[in-house]
């Protein structure tokens, strides 16, 4: 049965390594997609202690890597590039504005901007920025996952990398109205680009 039997310790360190981080969230990300094939659905059953550690010592927590495994094996997306990219812009807030401490605060899941919500004509865009903003500072609570299925068909539609909305909305956390015409600008590239492909002739 999945979970009977404690997985083996991989690390010695409570702190991840810089330089190999890459190499130990993908070890971390393929346990636990192994453990969701398994059909192990208790993630308190996923990890040891030393590993939450070394997640915890880059600003991660188990649920950030779940989430991304169970969308991975019931949804074939994120794949483990995204989580890695998504991961790595949480590291470098959580090292380079947290200096590395956890604020402790969680988001309220209820205060966050309803699903039909727009801002310039884009619906998603107020909470998509409000779960950015949170993933970033470490806030999200465990049932509410930056990159869901909704979030994925916002970033689709308006083509946007999930990590690289994260970057954006680190370089434009104090200027709302920024990031605004940040995806604007994108998505009227996007549908630029669009209108300048050559189309098949009908026959």
């Amino acid at each position: 049965m999945a979970g009977c039997f404690p997985r083996a310790k991989r690390y010695n360190s409570p702190y991840m390594t810089h330089y190999t981080f890459h190499d130990n969230i993908k070890s971390i990300w393929e346990e636990a997609v192994s453990q969701y094939n398994e059909g192990n659905r208790q993630v308190d059953s996923y990890f040891d202690e030393a590993t939450l550690a070394e997640l915890a010592s880059i600003g991660l927590n188990k649920m950030d890597v779940y989430d991304y495994a169970e969308d991975f094996v019931t949804r074939g997306e994120p794949d483990f590039e995204t989580f890695l990219m998504v991961s790595e812009a949480r590291r470098d807030y959580f090292l380079t504005v947290q200096e590395g401490k956890s604020p402790g605060n969680t988001l309220d899941s209820s205060t966050l901007p309803p699903k039909t919500d727009e801002a310039g004509g884009i619906v998603w865009l107020p909470r998509i920025t409000a779960k950015a903003i949170a993933k970033l500072r470490g806030e999200l609570p465990p049932e509410t996952m930056y990159g869901c299925g909704g979030d994925r068909i916002f970033f689709k539609e308006n083509n946007i990398h999930p990590a690289e909305f994260l970057r954006v909305a680190w370089a434009y956390e104090s200027e709302p109205d920024k990031l605004l015409d940040w995806v604007i600008a994108r998505k009227s590239s996007q549908l630029t680009s669009s209108q300048n492909q050559p189309h098949k002739a009908i026959l």
